[in-house]
């Protein structure tokens, strides 16, 4: 009778697992919790924050985008093809851009 209860159970099962888009927003999600939480520790553990961040913490946000774009369209088709690429191109060279600016600002923190 378990056996039973138990095939007719997975039958009914709705389950159905996240789309690639889906996932990729969620890495970049992810990436950005661990430079929350690495800020937070700094602060804690410093009691100073950290300054001028603006453009490096850009660049996880640009690189992501670039590649949702390209996942976007090889799962389901849209952006058009030269789009996607094209537009990926464009947000990893303005991320390539602004990584030394981010880094200027980072170690600006550190100067004595």
């Amino acid at each position: 009778m378990k056996d039973e209860h138990w095939n007719d159970h997975q039958d009914k099962s709705t389950y159905t697992p996240a789309s690639p888009v889906k996932r990729t927003l969620a890495w970049i999600g992810l990436v950005y919790m661990v430079i929350l939480v690495a800020l937070t520790t700094y602060y804690f553990y410093n009691g100073t924050m950290l300054g001028n961040l603006g453009p490096l913490l850009a660049v996880p946000g640009l690189l992501g985008l670039g590649i949702l774009l390209v996942v976007s369209w090889k799962t389901t088709g849209t952006p058009a093809k030269w789009a996607a690429i094209s537009g990926a191109v464009v947000l990893w060279l303005i991320a390539l851009a602004s990584l030394p600016l981010g880094i200027a600002g980072l170690l600006s923190n550190f100067g004595g």
